[in-house]
């Protein structure tokens, strides 16, 4: 039946209900799953669907509530995830652990597969490698211990993160002197001002990078750096460890390390491989950084710091990008009012995809959360949240979350749904949300994962949208999508004036793209620096001292900023350590190679090219994960990626 169904409304109902519902539904799948395994003889229809029908139900809920952990975090919702946390990490570690459940699939593949459409092929094959990791085939004390150490892992990543956001949401650098912030543009003083004329910075990305790029005071510029690369000093302990765990984890299911084992569900081939790209191109890259390092510093001297330190950087490469490009990029913000930017990318994607997006009400957690329809034609196939603006008790950063995924139930079509949440100055009554550029690029970056997921036609959700692509090819979608944010004929659907109306100059846009690769080798070798550091401290169990030791070691061989001994970056590096990207942090820059190929081919073509465009549409966005990315990739452009394409992108040829 092709009737979609109605969407899944927000949960409007106390956490600690959320959280009794999420734990009611873990026992009734429970049970479920004995009804299911019962079969004398299980097909696809009456064993894989119904229990992935079933587990999209749990997800749904649990999502809801780890959702609003992050978006809206105080103490009842602390308490209500992380008392359902572990319940749920048991339950899907039981999961993967059910012998009879992998058997069930294993005959089923063998008895169907010729039979069986791509996607459903592509469930029980990565269904069967799950079970392999989760530990099917493993003696029963080996089997308890893998359950114990996800458990713990669970709960390790969940106080990493909180550690964070509390350190985030505590530290406070009060400014008196109007001297100390002469530089900062009046949008943003507004925005830090208080009450009796003093003003007050946080952690928060928003305020924090406002004063670290225009605060006129070095002093404190080095007091709100130091705050922010020393926050959760506890984390430390907690790294040492996840580390062991992992390491553990990896060599019960017979893994040399934890890098080999995560890269069995990724289409790198090895660990050596993995890093073979990242040391090659940091060879290729740091000239270009150390040539940029030397002219930043020179020019840092004509500033009276004749002794360049990180809490520089930002404040000097504003002034130096001012210098040579006659570039501020104050004078791009009020045409980058959140509002337009977001309703001109989608007028963007009606062009070059011809989505249309309508506002609906329904109902959020937060009143300046916006939900749109997307539609195709007259038909609305997904719904998008959009939750952009910073606020206390929101995790800091920028991502998208996806809710409900395309399905077909016996009722109807259940369609996808999905959460971007981003991290954009907040609007007051009196002033709206003026964006920095870079924040255009971070809407598009989320954009791409949310298309992805949304424009999905696959109805088997372990493959659909986001759900089954490798990790080192999720990012294509969203790094293609941001390069489109610099071109001239992209920027006229949104630059436009707030007050006056009128578009962004030419040579205002002109300077803009000019911009885009400034300071380009440093941005690279940066986060070849995080990839390096993420692949080799999983090659086993290491100290604190050890980690730290690990990653002097990367910044010395990549890096060409010297950075002071208390920079603890790796007790923020939520991504590795919370965030899902152990032993994968590569993958922006392996994805990326895919995502600058396939940028230069729209290019090349002309951006609007309504063939390429289809066939990305068609290959990329509606396959989601139901086949192999770089089969899709090669489907999508019918050749091989290009390498040398990544380094053009950032103009790191000679």
């Amino acid at each position: 039946m092709d009737r979609p169904l109605p969407f899944q409304e927000f949960p409007n109902m106390p956490l600690r209900e959320l959280a009794d519902t999420v734990r009611a539904e873990v026992s009734r799948i429970r049970g479920r799953l004995s009804d299911l395994l019962a079969q004398k003889s299980p097909r696809y229809e009456t064993l894989v669907s119904p229990l992935n029908d079933l587990l999209q139900e749990l997800h749904l809920d649990f999502t809801a509530l780890s959702h609003l952990n992050s978006v809206k975090n105080d103490e009842e919702s602390k308490k209500n995830y992380s008392d359902v946390l572990p319940i749920v990490t048991e339950f899907y570690s039981d999961l993967g652990q059910n012998e009879e459940l992998y058997e069930a699939y294993t005959q089923i593949y063998e008895r169907e597969k010729s039979a069986l459409s791509q996607p459903r092929k592509k469930v029980l094959e990565d269904g069967i490698l799950h079970f392999k990791l989760g530990g099917v085939g493993l003696p029963e004390d080996k089997k308890k211990r893998l359950q114990e150490i996800q458990l713990s892992l669970s709960d390790l990543d969940n106080r990493f993160s909180q550690n964070l956001l509390d350190a985030t949401n505590e530290y406070e650098l009060k400014v008196e002197s109007e001297d100390d912030v002469r530089e900062i543009p009046e949008s943003d003083k507004e925005l830090y001002r208080n009450s009796d004329g003093t003003y007050t910075f946080t952690l928060q990305y928003p305020s924090y990078i406002s004063y670290m790029t225009y605060g006129s005071n070095r002093e404190k510029r080095k007091d709100l750096y130091k705050a922010y690369v020393t926050r959760a000093p506890q984390n430390g302990n907690l790294i040492e460890e996840i580390l062991a765990l992992r390491d553990e984890e990896a060599k019960l299911l017979g893994y040399s390390d934890y890098a080999e084992y995560s890269l069995a569900t990724k289409v790198a081939e090895s660990p050596r491989k993995v890093l073979d790209f990242l040391e090659d191109l940091g060879k290729k890259s740091k000239p270009f950084a150390e040539r940029e390092f030397r002219e930043l510093s020179e020019f840092a001297d004509t500033l009276g710091i004749n002794d360049l330190q990180a809490f520089d950087m930002a404040y000097v490469s504003e002034k130096l990008k001012k210098r040579l490009f006659d570039f501020d990029e104050e004078e791009t913000r009020p045409y980058l009012e959140k509002s337009r930017v977001v309703h001109g990318a989608f007028s963007f994607f009606r062009k070059l995809f011809g989505f249309d997006f309508e506002r609906v009400e329904t109902a959020v957690w937060d009143p300046k959360v916006e939900v749109y329809s997307l539609k195709v034609g007259s038909e609305i196939v997904a719904r998008v949240y959009l939750d952009l603006e910073a606020r206390k008790g929101k995790q800091g950063g920028a991502w998208m979350n996806h809710w409900a995924t395309r399905n077909r139930l016996s009722e109807g079509i259940v369609l996808p749904s999905a959460f971007v949440v981003c991290n954009f100055p907040p609007s007051k009554e009196d002033s709206p949300s003026l964006l920095k550029h870079g924040d255009v690029v971070t809407f598009f970056h989320e954009m791409g994962h949310t298309l992805h997921h949304i424009c999905a036609k696959v109805e088997e959700p372990p493959v659909s949208g986001i759900n089954g692509v490798e990790w080192d090819a999720v990012e294509f979608p969203s790094q293609f999508l941001e390069n489109f944010a610099y071109e001239p004929e992209v920027l006229r659907f949104f630059a436009v004036h707030y007050k006056t109306d009128r578009e962004m100059p030419v040579s205002l846009v002109e300077k803009l793209k000019a911009t885009k690769n400034f300071l380009a080798g440093l941005g690279v070798v940066r986060q070849l620096e995080f990839g390096i550091f993420d692949m080799r401290i999983h090659s086993g169990k290491h100290s604190e001292e050890e980690v730290q030791k690990i990653l002097d070691e990367v910044r010395k061989e990549v890096g060409v900023l010297r950075l002071p001994a208390y920079n603890k970056f790796q007790n923020g590096f939520s991504h590795i350590f919370s965030g899902g990207y152990a032993a994968g942090y590569y993958s922006y820059k392996w994805a990326e190679l895919l995502a600058a190929d396939a940028f230069f081919s729209f290019l090349d073509k002309g951006i609007f090219d309504p063939g390429l465009a289809e066939n990305y549409k068609r290959e990329i966005l509606e396959k989601g994960g139901s086949e192999n990315a770089m089969a899709l990739f090669r489907k999508f452009l019918g050749r091989e990626p290009e390498p040398k394409a990544l380094l053009k992108l950032y103009d790191l040829t000679v």
